[in-house]
């Protein structure tokens, strides 16, 4: 099913039109068969317009099982139209998911457009040349499915049997069978009269600026961000990691660019993996671990001790739902309170989070320009959602990309009192109060590094509690001097030149719902004003003025109300959280739903 959608959504993004997808699939490797915890769906929405979420009622649902119809039914607005595999509407699979009787014949789907299609027997047909047992033959019926839909919407499908003959090019009649099961369902949707209706969707070309786009998830868009990152600086990219869902895919991709200067350790175990990225901050390359929760609770002492080394470092965590091992596929936004304070003593740290999965190239460039501008660590909060979601992409020309070279320390930068030249490794900028960044290796820069205090300046090991005081201050007063753009806030004013009273603030994935929900309460004559944190340590400096515009604000999160809780902290705001952990993105209609009556009441 995920690669069924991808093609699908591949073939669409070249035919210029915006689309939004999200994928959902079990945690297990092999989820049971039949059953609703191992249904695995991926839903596209795409469009001749702007659009921001992946849809909230699909107009189609192709139901290759009984499970795959009941997990999904409640999704579907009546009248829409229901492909399902008749195949498999047996009475075994029918009663693993609780159907005493077939939904197909019960009534139960009236209000639907009911599609019954064999699928796996048409698929069988169709290959019968090939000489493939009927296992193997099954297999295919995905591209059946595929070339139906295909055929429906007036999908491209150059592309889709380009693709399937380079992914089995060791395998040339499985190569053919697919390509010839994806005709097949093309064909059917032509021939058969059970479809009244085909789609034309026109490419969305007044949604995008001039440019050149490609289709991208956010794991892959965050992978050239980085690679990036590491060309802008001129600097080596390093990246030390354990593999996790989800943020694997990272990994994976980082590892093909060798060409660009990019390394790849897969250590033992996370602990291992952050402690090689931070020697290699120390060596003098642009570091990066990835992870995700769990993965931070067991990288935090390192975390710490970056922040008291003052080195540059990436550490992006790919949120899924917890706690513990918790929902690995499922998306969350709940370790935004252990990016800001999970470690041992104050050891403050800049976070940032994305809001798109393309945004996420963005993303890494501004932690990477942070980390390296403040020789400190930086938190990239990324999502489930936002990983493995894909969307048109805009390709930047690299004059567009931000310069982020620094200079290594040198020489001596202190003079002693007899007129003696040292250096002094703690030393800092007056603008950004960063230590200088000295490579080891270079003549007459020797010093010390480790966990134990330092003492302002020397860098030596100091136990004085004045000093400490110092030291703790002064790296707190580096983070919350980073400099982060002030917070826009889309607030369309009447007529009479009055704003609107209620704010919604959203901080990561949570934009495309939030935007597309309050563009349909706009729509509906509601006025309602929207702003977006990126920057989530330090807040933008306009934070606090923003939010004492409003007489209401609504914080809607993928978590018990975290971000809510730190503006009430810090602003003394009375904000309205709105919340959901069900391990799914929000749906644009429900946010409308509760705007609509926060602004009513």
């Amino acid at each position: 099913m995920q690669l069924t959608g991808d093609r699908f959504t591949s073939e669409t993004a070249s035919f210029g039109n915006d689309l939004s997808t999200l994928p959902n699939f079990p945690a297990e490797i092999r989820a049971p068969a039949g059953t609703l915890p191992g249904v695995s769906s991926f839903q596209l929405h795409f469009a001749d317009h702007d659009i921001l979420t992946p849809g909230d009622a699909p107009n189609v649902l192709v139901a290759m099982n009984p499970a795959a119809l009941k997990a999904n039914i409640g999704d579907v607005p009546r009248g829409a139209d229901i492909i399902v595999n008749t195949d498999e509407f047996t009475k075994r699979p029918m009663a693993k998911v609780g159907y005493a009787t077939s939904p197909l014949e019960d009534g139960s789907l009236e209000a639907y457009n009911v599609h019954p299609v064999p699928l796996t027997t048409l698929t069988i047909e169709a290959l019968k040349e090939f000489g493939l047992s009927r296992k193997e033959a099954e297999r295919s019926k995905n591209m059946f499915a595929l070339g139906l839909l295909s055929w429906m919407y007036h999908r491209p499908t150059e592309g889709t049997e380009k693709f399937l003959r380079a992914k089995f090019a060791k395998k040339p009649d499985i190569a053919e069978a697919n390509v010839t099961a994806f005709r097949a369902g093309w064909n059917f949707g032509e021939t058969t009269e059970d479809f009244a209706v085909s789609y034309e969707v026109a490419p969305a070309t007044r949604a995008f600026p001039t440019g050149t786009y490609r289709n991208i998830s956010g794991n892959l868009a965050l992978s050239y961000g980085l690679i990036a990152a590491g060309r802008q600086a001129d600097l080596p990219l390093y990246l030390g990691s354990y593999p996790i869902t989800p943020a694997s895919d990272i990994l994976h991709e980082l590892s093909k660019h060798k060409n660009f200067g990019v390394r790849t350790f897969q250590a033992e175990d996370e602990i291992a993996g952050i402690g090689a990225a931070l020697g290699a901050a120390f060596g003098g390359a642009l570091a990066v671990t990835t992870t995700s929760g769990p993965g931070v609770a067991l990288k935090s002492e390192t975390i710490g001790l970056a922040v008291s080394l003052e080195l540059p470092l990436l550490v992006v965590d790919i949120q899924r739902g917890g706690p513990s091992t918790g929902l690995p596929t499922k998306t969350e936004q709940a370790d935004l309170l252990q990016a800001m304070y999970g470690r041992n003593g104050e050891a403050p740290v800049p976070i940032v989070a994305p809001r798109t999965p393309a945004d996420c190239f963005d993303a890494a460039l501004d932690a990477a320009r942070i980390a390296l501008t403040y020789r400190t660590p930086v938190f990239l909060l990324s999502d489930g959602y936002l990983a493995n979601g894909s969307e048109p992409w805009r390709i930047p020309d690299v004059d567009e990309l931000p310069d982020l070279r620094v200079q290594f320390a040198s020489g001596p930068n202190h003079q002693l009192a007899d007129g003696t030249e040292v250096f002094w490794p703690f030393k800092r900028d007056e603008q950004t109060l960063a230590r200088p960044w000295a490579v080891p290796g270079t003549p007459g820069l020797e010093h010390r590094i480790g966990g134990i205090e330092k003492q302002d300046g020397t860098g030596n090991i100091s136990y004085d509690p004045a000093n400490h005081d110092f030291m703790v201050r002064t790296r707190q007063a580096k983070v919350d001097g980073v400099q982060v753009p002030e917070l826009e806030v889309d607030d369309p004013a009447d007529d009479a030149g009055t704003g609107a009273r209620t704010l919604v603030l959203g901080w990561g994935s949570t934009y495309g719902p939030i935007t597309a929900a309050v563009r349909r309460v706009r729509g509906a004559g509601g006025r309602i004003a929207q702003a977006h944190l990126r920057h989530l340590n330090p807040f933008p400096r306009n934070l606090g003025e923003v939010l004492a515009r409003y007489d209401k604000v609504i914080v809607p999160e993928m978590n018990l109300g975290q971000l809510a809780t730190l503006l009430r902290a810090r602003y003394l705001v009375d904000a309205h959280s709105h919340t959901q952990v069900s391990g799914m993105p929000f749906k644009a209609e429900q946010l409308a739903e509760v705007f609509k009556e926060a602004i009513n009441d």
